[in-house]
């Protein structure tokens, strides 16, 4: 069985207001009606009043009740004024109700119908009476010669003379009720089939539906979504929008120039043009960016999407670790090759003591180089770090060294600290160092890592040409690099791992030679090292700086 579909929601409001602007309509008239029916029966008593007293203060009316016959001067006078007046009639009389003048001349000389009692005590009234004429609202007053009161007169008009009156207006006012009835008819149908273009015909219940799903499919998707008005205020933001811009609902209906974003993030949000796939930086995370305008004869706002891609730059830095590391291995497996090809040379030539001598220089080098650092450094993977970067950087030419006073124990790194965020920070760290001091005489990059007073140290300096004092400021925004275009993020990573971290990250210049730039990372440890802090093995304290130590070669 088919059911039929629920009204839309045009058509319910159509209705509603059809039926609103019919009651208001016949409120309006019903109140008219009221109104004036009230004001024609007021009207008609005035009327008859003044009619009244007028002829009983007249002369001519006191001087024809002196005559013998006062109706052959009575009638037609009054007959004359009923006419010009256009009352229904008028009734001159003795104190004793006996009529000198009527409409129908056949009821002169008859007794007057109604009440006579109040006029003959000297007081004017009205009422409304039937009489021979049928129900009128009539006025009666006393004619008085001097102290005596000599006759009545009595002056009415007709209740369906008023009706007749009211009726005309009625007429009147229906017609004009009407007219507003249709035009609001016409009104409201004109807004409505507005609405139902707006609305696409759908009913309340549809509505109410694709609400909730909207609501739902907005929260649900975990990419950023914007929705900026004509004005650049953020109309609409989702869970994903507020947590990678790090904003609080207090965002949505403010200017997105107010909202204290990174300024090239804010320029790509308030772009009159498309922005496809852009990669932006805030202090947490790496977004990519996409806005479209929306138009339709004028600028009405902007659609964005954000997505998150932190974790895809943190996992290509560490591919890039990885990859680092394998090439260093494989450079660490063509020497021993070639180590191993020179003993057994050594050996072949019958020069087995200096093959012995070689070999075991070779293998005290190696492990030497192993033992300062597993020994400095207990958290594994930093120690795998400086390995491999030791390894690199020998390759190209630079010398890696330890601080002396370095030392991390095992199982000091907080949990909240990830390791990710360590190989992060030091591996860019010392990747721009050897860029800056490779191919320079004595090219050497010194490391120094140290937990004290509750926070772990990460120094690096360098032997290259240091940072410009007007580039101090610009080192950490994306694209920043003294090695020409497709580089500069390195440092913007480090300032984003640093500050989740809650650490701080510095540049200065190293203050002996060879001049070269020094960075110097501090972060919070919590109270587990609150106090703590260890240079060697004897548990002296340490308060040495990453730029005034002494250092340990950390090469291979």
């Amino acid at each position: 069985m088919h059911l039929p579909r629920p009204r839309s929601l045009a058509a319910q409001l159509f209705a509603m207001q059809v039926v609103l602007v019919a009651a208001v309509v016949a409120g309006c008239a019903l109140f008219a009606y009221v109104t004036g029916r009230a004001h024609t029966d007021e009207t008609a008593r005035k009327q008859v009043l003044a009619t009244a007293h007028a002829l009983a203060d007249s002369p001519s009316v006191r001087d024809a009740i002196r005559t013998p016959d006062p109706s052959a001067a009575l009638q037609p006078y009054a007959e004359r004024v009923r006419l010009d007046t256009g009352i229904d009639f008028i009734t001159i009389m003795n104190p004793q109700g006996i009529r000198w003048t009527h409409p129908d001349p056949t009821q002169i000389g008859m007794r007057f119908l109604g009440r006579t009692e109040p006029a003959l005590k000297g007081r004017t009234f009205t009422e409304t009476y039937t009489g021979t004429l049928g129900p009128s609202v009539r006025a009666v007053t006393p004619v008085k010669d001097g102290d005596r009161i000599t006759g009545l007169v009595s002056v009415g008009i007709t209740v369906d003379r008023i009706s007749s009156e009211v009726t005309q207006q009625v007429k009147v006012l229906a017609l004009a009720a009407g007219a507003a009835l249709v035009l609001g008819g016409l009104g409201t149908y004109v807004i409505n089939a507005r609405l139902r273009r707006h609305t696409h015909g759908m009913n309340s219940a549809e509505l109410s539906r694709m609400h909730d799903y909207h609501q739902a499919a907005l929260h649900a998707v975990r990419e950023g979504l914007l929705m900026l008005d004509g004005e650049r205020r953020i109309a609409l933001m989702n869970d994903g929008g507020r947590e990678l811009l790090g904003l609080d609902e207090s965002a949505v209906g403010r200017p997105v120039s107010e909202l204290g974003l990174p300024a090239p993030l804010t320029g790509a949000l308030l772009s009159s043009e498309p922005r496809v796939d852009e990669v932006h930086m805030t202090d947490d995370r790496i977004v990519v960016v996409n806005t479209r305008p929306v138009v339709g004869g004028e600028q009405r706002g902007t659609v964005i999407t954000l997505r998150d891609h932190t974790e895809l730059q943190a996992l290509s830095g560490e591919l890039d670790s990885e990859r680092g590391f394998t090439q260093a291995l494989r450079s660490q497996a063509h020497e021993a090759a070639n180590r191993l090809h020179t003993v057994v040379s050594l050996i072949e030539l019958g020069r087995v003591e200096q093959a012995v001598e070689f070999a075991t220089a070779e293998l005290e080098l190696a492990q030497a180089l192993t033992d300062r650092v597993v020994g400095a450094v207990g958290e594994p993977v930093l120690a795998a770090l400086l390995l491999g970067k030791a390894a690199q950087a020998n390759e190209r030419g630079v010398e890696l060294v330890l601080a002396e006073d370095s030392r991390i124990d095992d199982g000091l790194l907080p949990a909240t600290l990830p390791a990710r965020d360590l190989v992060t920070i030091l591996g860019n760290l010392i990747d721009n160092a050897v860029d800056a001091a490779q191919g320079g005489e004595g090219a050497r990059v010194t490391v120094t890592a140290l937990a004290q007073d509750g926070e772990l140290l990460l120094g690096v300096r360098d032997t290259g040409a240091g940072v410009d004092p007007g580039d101090r400021d610009e080192v950490f925004r994306r694209g920043w690099s003294t090695r020409g275009p497709g580089r500069g993020l390195g440092l913007a990573l480090v300032r984003q791992a640093v500050h989740r971290a809650h650490g701080t990250v510095e540049l200065t210049q190293t203050q002996e030679p060879p001049d070269g730039a020094e960075f110097v990372v501090r972060l919070p440890l919590g109270t587990r090292l609150a106090g703590a802090g260890t240079s060697a093995a004897d548990g002296s304290p340490s308060n040495a700086s990453p730029s005034g130590t002494p250092s340990a070669e950390v090469s291979s």
